[in-house]
């Protein structure tokens, strides 16, 4: 559940575009995690170690670990603990943009540690929630943005939801102000109460069909009722969760007013509002938020 903040690292630091990226986390699914990419993470074996043995097993029939063996790269053991490792998903991510030739492994190696000492996790459990919110936070630190902490504890709650019944193959991109906002397909909920917030969720009609899809469990091959209103049921969820959780940790109560399809071509946005697109290698979704108190 990590490859989504390596991706949004990536486009921060222009290692690679939006459109390389969504192709990198398309192929997670179905690509393996190779053993000189887990020597390399581990620190067991260097980037030109990994590129000697991948050359020569260009020339010779042989596994990656019996060359590393024999050439006294790995022992045995540590053949064995590597393969049987729990690894995080986005150093599969980093070795899908080797392969794809985007870059290097000895940049991969810098990345890799560029990255974890940017985040400070260095021994990450997959299944830890408090390492989770650790990224998200780290994610809105670096993004630079001025969203209050309503508004932060909103979008990481809206980090385990996309996780939790979209998927969790997207990117997030840094929150941008904005003042209007064109509009593709987009739903509307007014959030009223101790805290007052106004929240947008807009995607192409053929993003919204796969969006849908995902959310339904079932397969939509054509924008109609039933994509609206999985859109609408999502952001609606979605709020509903949040405000059981504010009310919980700050008591705020909170009412949700009906999720509506927005007519307009362009909204006109309050002073303080975002925009946060997620990239999923179906399309790009946008989150715009305004909170007021």
């Amino acid at each position: 559940m990590y490859a989504q903040f390596f991706g949004s690292y990536l486009l921060n630091n222009k290692i690679v575009t939006p459109d390389q990226l969504s192709e990198a986390i398309s192929k997670l699914k179905e690509s393996r995690m190779k053993l000189g990419t887990l020597a390399m993470h581990q620190g067991l074996m260097t980037a030109n170690e990994v590129d000697e043995i991948c050359y020569i097993q260009s020339r010779e029939d042989k596994r990656f670990g019996e060359i590393a063996i024999e050439r006294d790269y790995l022992t045995d053991e540590q053949v064995e603990e590597l393969l049987h490792a729990q690894n995080p998903d986005y150093l599969l991510l980093g070795q899908n943009l080797v392969d794809m030739g985007l870059i290097s492994n000895e940049q991969l190696q810098d990345l890799l540690l560029d990255y974890q000492n940017d985040t400070e996790i260095y021994d990450m459990d997959l299944e830890n929630q408090a390492h989770f919110d650790q990224l998200v936070k780290k994610f809105l630190i670096v993004s630079e943005d001025n969203l209050d902490e309503y508004a932060k504890s909103y979008l990481k709650l809206l980090f385990n939801d996309f996780v939790r019944f979209i998927g969790e193959d997207f990117t997030p991109m840094a929150p941008v102000p904005a003042t209007e906002y064109p509009v593709n397909y987009c739903v509307k909920q007014v959030i009223n109460g101790d805290l007052n917030a106004t929240t947008y969720l807009d995607m192409p009609k053929e993003t919204a069909i796969e969006f849908a899809s995902r959310y339904a469990s079932m397969d939509f091959d054509e924008f109609n009722e039933y994509v609206k209103a999985s859109v609408e049921d999502f952001l609606n969820l979605h709020n509903g969760l949040y405000g059981v959780n504010i009310s919980n940790q700050n008591s705020v109560e909170l009412a949700l007013e009906p999720p509506t399809s927005v007519d307009e071509d362009i909204i006109e946005l309050d002073d303080d509002s975002y925009v946060i697109p997620f990239i999923y290698p179906f399309g790009t979704l946008h989150l715009i938020i305004n909170f007021s108190k």
